[in-house]
């Protein structure tokens, strides 16, 4: 029984050493895909009325630089705070993120770079009703870059904005 045992926890111990330098591995190309929204941002975007609004949104590296955590305050602009994680899954090849928020919302993302853009996206269901969701980074450079939040009801053939945010690099 004791080999048996011993057998068992030293495969668990490759296994998941195994796992980690997989992890590591990971090309820095894509590792670093997501470096562009590291940093302080102002927020910008219409309201229905068309009137400007403004927020803010922390993004920095944790983990041995190997998850990226946004930290977004709507205030004034609007009443939500959440915090997303995101990291860079070599086994799918993909970027998956979580957000949470002051709602209790919960949204679950994968997804990548698509050319100049950084699309992430999701299959969502509000009372029986399937459609997509997905936020698209674009027009990125080293001080700005737009972000949208967009929906598709009809299987991803076309996409309407449903939030359109502004970034600006604060300090600049």
């Amino acid at each position: 029984m004791i080999n048996k045992l011993k057998v068992f926890f030293i495969i668990n111990i490759f296994l998941t050493a195994s796992l980690v330098m997989a992890q590591n591995a990971a090309m820095p190309e894509e590792v670093s895909q997501f470096d562009f929204w590291l940093g302080e941002w102002n927020c910008e975007w219409e309201d229905q009325n068309g009137e400007t609004q403004q927020s803010s949104n922390l993004v920095r590296k944790i983990l041995n630089d190997k998850v990226i955590e946004e930290n977004f305050n709507g205030n004034p602009g609007m009443n939500l705070i959440g915090q997303s994680y995101s990291v860079y899954d070599v086994n799918s090849s993909k970027w998956k993120q979580t957000w949470v928020d002051n709602s209790g919302g919960y949204l679950d993302f994968t997804g990548g770079m698509e050319g100049d853009k950084m699309i992430l996206s999701r299959q969502a269901e509000v009372k029986g009703k399937k459609f997509l969701q997905r936020m698209v980074w674009f027009n990125i450079t080293e001080e700005k870059f737009d972000w949208n939040w967009e929906r598709s009801d009809d299987g991803g053939k076309t996409w309407k904005p449903q939030w359109k945010i502004r970034y600006s690099r604060k300090g600049n």
